[in-house]
């Protein structure tokens, strides 16, 4: 290994008078191999760098549009659902008001209806009762007629004798045999 380190300190030893050879002052070359890597670099690498800077940038563009046309998609369904949502609430409104006034028609057709057999009861009842009292004031006459009649037969039976009896019968058929001839 010292071979190799010395032939390289004997180089810098070397006269500069047309030759080439290396120049081994650390502090005089570093500036000068950097510059020279640089440029090299900047050079070939300049080409690859633009490429992958473009790529990236592309990349980046792309996500971009990308991301507005998500963005713009996404805005176009929160619109849809906005107006979908607002139709809902108005036909849920208006099922609410028609249902309320459903239940109130309902309810006004029931009380009609309520009152209407409440009406037809009250007139049934009163017929009832129209109908008990005229079979009632019947029963009555007919037993105030057959108590009369019976007074009347037995008044009749104890005050009459035979032969008001049989006068009496015979004024009824001759009043029968008048009617009968007015009615021929």
């Amino acid at each position: 290994m010292k071979n190799v380190t010395d032939s390289f300190v004997s180089l810098g030893h070397w006269p500069s008078a047309g030759s080439f050879g290396f120049n081994t002052d650390i502090l005089a070359t570093n500036p000068i191999n950097l510059s020279v890597v640089l440029g090299v670099l900047i050079f070939f690498g300049k080409g690859v760098l633009n490429d992958l800077l473009d790529n990236r940038k592309q990349r980046i563009l792309n996500t971009i549009r990308n991301s507005e046309e998500l963005r713009e998609g996404a805005i176009e369904q929160l619109e849809k659902a906005r107006a979908r949502l607002r139709k809902v609430e108005v036909e849920a409104e208006q099922f609410r008001v028609n249902g309320y006034s459903e239940i109130e028609q309902e309810k006004l057709n029931l009380i009609n209806s309520t009152y209407k057999t409440l009406e037809q009861l009250e007139n049934y009842k009163n017929e009832t009762i129209q109908f008990e009292q005229q079979r009632a004031i019947n029963q009555v006459r007919q037993r105030i007629f057959q108590q009369a009649l019976q007074g009347a037969l037995g008044t009749l039976n104890s005050c009459l004798n035979n032969e008001l009896h049989l006068r009496t019968i015979s004024a009824n058929i001759g009043m029968f045999g008048a009617m009968e001839e007015i009615t021929d």
